[in-house]
């Protein structure tokens, strides 16, 4: 049984690991929180399906939005970190949604910047955000996720990009020497190489190779703690490079962007390294620009530090739908895409 339009609508933040799903009520609530393991079930709509029968198993929503850590382009979507593939029209259809939003993950991270309150965000170093500026969104995770929000008439449109895919620079000649030793393991080397959970593994092992060292194998995790402790000074090393090049990474895309606005970082690792995230050489390094360092500077970098960003946004892109249809007060502030 489908449940009428004014009911809760699903949202569902889908990623190589894990599937966050909850249900958004039409005045904008979030509830029923709940987050699946990918490994659990075959495909996509088997993990929707467990998740309704928990929480809706008489009714169902009429309109859903996923986000997925993969590029959408069509109907057709193959999960790039997850052996799901899917088409949208047809999973709409099973679901018995009348509407079903598939947007890439980082869209979804990026629609929910507007949504952010205090609490949920940290800025790292100075900057003040400018009014009705591009808005910049990164995030390292299982890979490195970029996209963008930019100002439309009445109010956000968010921006898909496969950023975290361009080409890795180095600042100065030690970090031109673990270029090399990445590109005899990859060939090109891009910034989701070092960027990313696999990318801190990979920074370690080049370091310990340049020290003349056998690395260990060691998860992301164990190169975070063990660096952060000072178990291993490659570890640390390794950590320190990450943050410095992400700050490299960040600038770069806020000089493309004109992200004004900001440069948000999303992703469950840069949280997860706290006040040694502060105290990094990220933030020099996203101002040492140069000619335009004054520019950057008064850009401000914030950290999200919500749990469920990707949530927040996916229930903002279906308010933005209900604007659109004329069924909700327009907010001003809303997502349309």
């Amino acid at each position: 049984m489908t449940e009428h339009a004014d009911g809760p609508g699903l949202i569902g933040d889908i990623g190589g690991t894990h599937a966050r799903f909850a249900l958004t009520t039409r005045d904008g609530i979030v509830e029923n929180i709940a987050v699946l393991m990918c490994d659990d079930f075959p495909d996509l709509f088997s993990a929707i399906e467990a998740y309704l029968d928990q929480t809706r198993p008489h009714t169902r929503p009429a309109r859903g939005a996923l986000a997925v850590a993969c590029p959408v382009s069509g109907d057709s979507v193959t999960m790039t970190n997850r052996d799901w593939s899917f088409s949208t029209d047809a999973l709409c259809r099973r679901l018995g949604f009348d509407t079903l939003t598939i947007v890439n993950d980082f869209v979804a991270a990026a629609a929910a910047v507007p949504e952010l309150r205090e609490g949920d965000r940290l800025q790292v170093g100075g900057g003040t955000a400018a009014v009705n500026a591009p808005i910049a969104v990164l995030g390292p995770g299982t890979g490195l996720g970029v996209a963008a929000l930019v100002p439309g008439g009445r109010g956000w449109i968010p921006l898909a990009t496969e950023g975290g895919h361009v080409t890795l620079a180095a600042a100065n000649d030690y970090e031109a020497d673990i270029l090399a030793g990445l590109r005899r393991r990859f060939g090109h080397v891009s910034a989701e190489r070092a960027l990313s959970g696999p990318g801190l593994v990979n920074l370690y092992e080049t370091v310990a190779d340049i020290k003349g060292r056998k690395p260990a194998r060691l998860s992301p995790e164990e190169v975070t703690e063990h660096g952060l402790a000072g178990v291993d000074s490659s570890c640390l090393e390794a950590v320190d490079l990450f943050c410095c090049f992400l700050g490299t990474v960040a600038s770069d895309l806020a000089l493309s962007l004109g992200a004004r606005g900001g440069v948000y970082i999303a992703g469950g690792i840069v949280p997860a390294l706290g006040d040694a995230f502060i105290h990094s050489g990220f933030r020099n390094r996203f101002e040492e620009k140069g000619r335009f360092s004054e520019y950057l500077a008064a850009v401000p970098t914030l950290v999200i530090v919500n749990r469920y960003p990707a949530l927040l946004g996916l229930r903002a892109l279906l308010d933005g739908q209900l604007e659109q249809q004329g069924e909700r007060e327009p907010s001003g502030n809303s997502i349309f895409i």
